[in-house]
């Protein structure tokens, strides 16, 4: 029987061709806190129109074997891609970088915690 994993998901791109009305919509909503980092089935989405046109979706998933792991990017590019398309964003240069959080190795706290268990 194999182990699930938490796989994380940072999806980033760049805003394109936006209209004054979208940049202002952008700017009213905020694009979430930008110091929370939260990685969802769902998706977080951050940005900053006012800095700069960059936008970063934080997405986690389980997968049951590590070949799973570059399905699970798709996965997230494509509901980013979704997101954005549903509200008529333009975009571009899209990537992604995934995290197995069963290879990070534990700080000093993880640690203590475990030998607790």
């Amino acid at each position: 029987m194999s182990e699930s994993r938490t796989i994380r998901v940072t999806v980033r791109g760049s805003f394109d061709n936006l209209t004054d009305e979208q940049k202002a919509a952008l700017a009213a909503n905020g694009g979430d806190d930008l110091l929370s980092v939260e990685y969802t089935e769902q998706g977080h989405v951050t940005y900053d129109i006012a800095a700069r046109p960059f936008f970063t979706f934080r997405f986690a998933e389980q997968v049951a074997d590590e070949k799973e792991i570059p399905q699970a990017a798709i996965r997230a590019e494509m509901k980013a891609v979704a997101w954005l398309e549903e509200r008529g964003y333009g975009y571009k240069k899209i990537t992604s970088q995934t995290v197995d959080m069963s290879e990070v190795p534990l700080g000093k706290r993880g640690r203590r915690e475990a030998a607790k268990s």
